[in-house]
């Protein structure tokens, strides 16, 4: 009977751990370090949700927990990549083998599988007992900033690490597909935490808004706390009663005057 989970080479594995850990460092630093210096760093014209600016010592506390993450996240990943190339996951190179239409389909169903992980384990961690152990270290970001994507306790690391290279044994992908929902995954942590609300007005007034998860709809989840806990979409929150919705005053003001 073949495991789910095949054997891997240590030595592989090993390579494979450190030479993840710099790309989930690199890319964590360019994506986050770059909305960084546009938004908190340089004069911008995106409503700012923070109450107030980040102090430097709440800065470091995100980046290292932040590097502790980044290990995290590469042990699974690392395990997963070797295992692909060991021929024991369901990535696959060939577009013709599933069709182009699989590879739209695939990618919502990840994010969807993820998003509904995230939703519900993130809920769970803020059972008062349990979010002690697993998620105080990310909420002490009240006025969060793009480097609080990964800015995790370990225990939280570990089932945050967890979804994506568990879901590759269990569904098809192909590998551009999963590489989008990873840089997804990073781009969406860093910034529904960026501290300001940088999609447009026409989005934010019409349908986008009312179905994704953008800074405006989280920043509300680190000020209260006891509601908006999705990733990417809100539907998990709309029909289990935990979505909040409070637009910013001067984003009202200035969709008004730019409506009149």
């Amino acid at each position: 009977m073949t495991s789910l989970f095949p054997r891997v080479p240590f030595n592989e594995f090993l390579i494979a751990v450190i030479g993840l850990y710099f790309i989930i460092v690199v890319r964590y630093f360019i994506i986050a370090g770059l909305f960084y210096w546009a938004l908190w760093k340089r004069k911008t014209k995106h409503i700012k949700l923070a109450t107030q600016d980040p102090s430097p010592k709440l800065v470091r506390s995100e980046i290292n927990w932040s590097m502790l993450t980044s290990i995290i996240f590469a042990i699974p990943g690392a395990y997963m990549i070797v295992a692909w190339e060991h021929g024991g996951t369901l990535i696959y190179n060939d577009v013709d083998k599933y069709g182009i239409l699989y590879l739209p389909v695939s990618a919502f169903l990840f994010m969807f599988i993820h998003d509904t992980y995230f939703y519900w384990t993130h809920r769970w961690m803020h059972k008062p007992k349990i979010f002690r152990v697993f998620h105080k270290v990310h909420h002490q970001s009240l006025n969060p900033t793009p480097w609080a994507a990964f800015s995790f306790h370990p225990t939280e690391g570990v089932v945050e690490a967890m979804i994506i290279p568990l879901l590759v044994f269990i569904i098809p992908v192909h590998i551009g597909v999963l590489l989008f929902a990873l840089t997804a995954m990073t781009f969406f942590g860093v910034v529904n935490h960026c501290g300001f609300e940088i999609y447009p007005k026409s989005w934010m007034q019409g349908a986008f808004a009312k179905i994704m998860i953008t800074p405006t709809h989280h920043s509300l989840h680190h000020k209260k706390f006891n509601s908006n806990y999705g990733l990417y979409f809100r539907f998990w929150d709309q029909w289990m009663g935990t979505d909040k919705w409070e637009p910013h005053p001067q984003f009202i003001a200035n969709s008004k005057a730019s409506s009149s």
